[in-house]
């Protein structure tokens, strides 16, 4: 159970079925209108792009997540991409990324020849941490997709890259989803975090938004960290792109300490490769320090007119407000319980410890 401050004059999502109304998608590099996307002018490309953000636009909650066929060409495209990447990650990402890859793959769901199947993925990452996946038609505003991440929710776009760029895409598109993002949301600790993201994220103002988005954009997208001296890939653009994971761990960009504080305020380049990546000293560095700027944001949420808090009830999949004496106390209770479980768990393990020779 988490809980924080929140404005409640800018509207949120309450329930996780409200994330229906969280699919505003940023307009940036459509092939339909920019030359500069790899699609542009590819008739069908465009048309199976349309086809399939139907499908996603049309998607809502409690629905049964939908069953793709997808082309030769684009089972093709994930073979080039997933085998070129598999060749890189031994050296280039971070040990978090290949064991839940490697798990992944060990349970068939991630395999070179074939896409993986939507549903499948889902049920995996529900198992191992509560993440579920739901179809959007492209790039989000940061305040709906931070908004979904508050429940545990990640959206996911149906359709792939442009064959002819397989190697680097412009914004985001199922091979980032898959490769990049879902293996981070199969660690426990990754997923604590991102839900925590998106638990800040609700009634917080436009700057607030922007700035949580930017650190989340330069580690959970574009992060780094040093194992061993050696650096290594957090991120899932730097993991589901061969020519920006090169690119990242060479020594053409500049390499800088991450600090969230710092970080929050760095323009960010999502057109082409970055120019400065921030590099934690491990992967639990970079989320203690992520969760120093959450306790800013709270101490900051605290000063604003109209507050009040918030707590994610993970049974009901919604978002209680505390309003009085009476919300505070149900919040104790389940506190109370929930503490009983971990004081009887401690209980059993030190009895056990104790009957050791």
């Amino acid at each position: 159970m988490a809980s924080l401050s929140v404005n409640l004059e800018v509207w949120f999502p309450h329930y996780i079925s409200d994330l229906d109304k969280c699919s505003l998608c940023v307009i940036k590099y459509e092939p339909t209108t920019d030359p500069r996307h790899p699609g542009y002018g590819d008739k069908d490309y465009i048309s199976r792009r349309i086809y399939l953000n139907e499908i996603a636009k049309s998607y809502r909650y409690d629905q049964p997540l939908p069953e793709i066929e997808y082309t030769e060409e684009e089972h093709k495209t994930w073979k080039i991409v997933f085998s070129k990447l598999k060749s890189l990650y031994e050296t280039y990402a971070c040990a978090e990324y290949r064991h839940n890859l490697a798990d992944l793959e060990n349970t068939g769901l991630f395999v070179p020849d074939r896409i993986p199947n939507l549903r499948e993925v889902n049920n995996y990452l529900q198992k191992k941490t509560g993440f579920m996946l739901r179809p959007c038609a492209g790039l989000l505003s940061a305040r709906d997709f931070l908004a979904s991440l508050a429940f545990r929710v990640f959206q996911t776009t149906l359709y792939l890259r442009h064959p002819k760029s397989p190697h680097h895409s412009p914004e985001p598109d199922l091979i980032h989803e898959f490769i990049g993002h879902c293996p981070m949301f199969a660690d426990p600790i990754m997923a604590q975090f991102s839900q925590e993201i998106g638990l800040l994220s609700l009634g917080a103002s436009d700057e607030q938004i922007e700035q949580l988005a930017t650190v989340y954009w330069f580690i959970i997208e574009f992060g780094l960290c040093y194992e061993n001296g050696q650096l290594k890939a957090i991120g899932a653009g730097l993991l589901s792109s061969y020519g920006e994971l090169m690119h990242a761990c060479s020594d053409k960009p500049n390499h800088v300490k991450f600090e969230p504080e710092v970080t929050a305020l760095q323009k960010f380049n999502d057109a082409d490769y970055q120019p400065t990546y921030f590099v934690a000293n491990s992967i639990f560095d970079a989320i203690k320090k992520l969760r120093f700027i959450s306790q800013v944001f709270r101490d900051y949420a605290r000063t604003m007119k109209r507050s009040h808090t918030i707590t994610y009830d993970p049974i009901t999949k919604c978002i209680n407000v505390i309003k009085n004496v009476e919300d505070i106390l149900k919040s104790i209770e389940r506190l109370k319980q929930e503490l009983s479980i971990v004081s009887d768990a401690i209980d059993h393990v030190s009895k056990n410890i104790n009957t050791f020779p």
